[in-house]
């Protein structure tokens, strides 16, 4: 009975003081574990009211849920009397090792995430960017994929296109269609210009303002060569440069003005034997 009232007067302390702090760490955990489900649904909210694309909404709310999450484990591990500054020490050197590992991967990740927020283009945009171009199928967070027109699919690095030039051709609601044709120097240059301004008139795709204008672009070795510029819904561009360019071809013939090519006059010379 001695022994076990020495006992029970020697681990009763230790109960109480650790079992405390065991309680009081449990319940940090939990409320932290709340508070942390909080402020991860608050986040989302943002996001989502900031029209945050979906692929960095889903990331950036794990990411923050994992760090939070972390943190407070951390900080009660602490609590109950575990030495933290040590693993928080192993945690760092691993991070760094991981990083200096990923570097690459880290950087196209880095770039993925500015595409998704600043959105210089979107998923259905045609874009050329790094000597490629097509139609954006997908942006993820390492690679945004293209569909080019003959339905190659194309997996450009998001660190290339975060730090190069990207030309988007689906960010503008119009764009203007140049068709270039050149006439023969005998042919009426104010002939061709009402023939190619009727053309743009005669079709509803092209918009009336900006109106429709043929300029004398520059004399040529072969030819007078004109361009009709004409302004159209960015859908339409391919259309109307196809259609009118076949059309000016047919009208050109029906009226007799003629589209020249290069030509080459050889002139042979024979000599007599000696």
């Amino acid at each position: 009975m001695e022994k076990l009232q020495g006992l029970e007067e020697a681990w009763l302390p230790l109960v109480l003081e650790y079992g405390s702090q065991f309680l009081l760490a449990l319940l940090t955990l939990a409320v932290g574990w709340w508070i942390v489900g909080r402020l991860v649904a608050a986040l989302n909210t943002l996001m989502q009211k900031r029209n945050v694309e979906p692929t960095l909404h889903g990331f950036v709310s794990s990411l923050a849920s994992i760090a939070l999450k972390v943190l407070l484990l951390v900080s009660v591990a602490g609590m109950v009397g575990i030495e933290t500054t040590s693993f928080i020490a192993v945690l760092g050197a691993a991070g760094l090792a991981v990083g200096l590992a990923l570097q690459g991967s880290l950087a196209n990740f880095a770039g993925g995430a500015l595409i998704l927020f600043l959105r210089p283009f979107r998923a259905g945009d045609y874009i050329e960017a790094q000597g490629v171009g097509g139609t954006v199928d997908s942006i993820q967070i390492f690679n945004t994929i293209l569909k080019t027109p003959d339905n190659k699919t194309v997996i450009v690095p998001n660190r290339s296109l975060s730090n190069g030039n990207i030309v988007n051709y689906s960010r503008q609601a119009t764009r203007r269609v140049d068709v270039n044709i050149g006439i023969d120097y005998g042919d009426d240059v104010k002939q061709a210009r009402s023939i190619l301004l009727g053309l743009a008139a005669a079709d509803s795709r092209v918009l009336k303002d900006p109106e429709a204008v043929v300029w004398l672009v520059s004399l040529g070795d072969n030819s007078v060569n004109l361009s009709l510029r004409m302004w159209t819904k960015t859908e339409d561009f391919w259309g109307v440069f196809w259609d009118i360019q076949e059309q000016a071809k047919e009208a050109f013939d029906a009226q007799g003005i003629t589209i020249p090519f290069p030509q080459r006059t050889v002139h042979v010379v024979k000599q007599e034997a000696e």
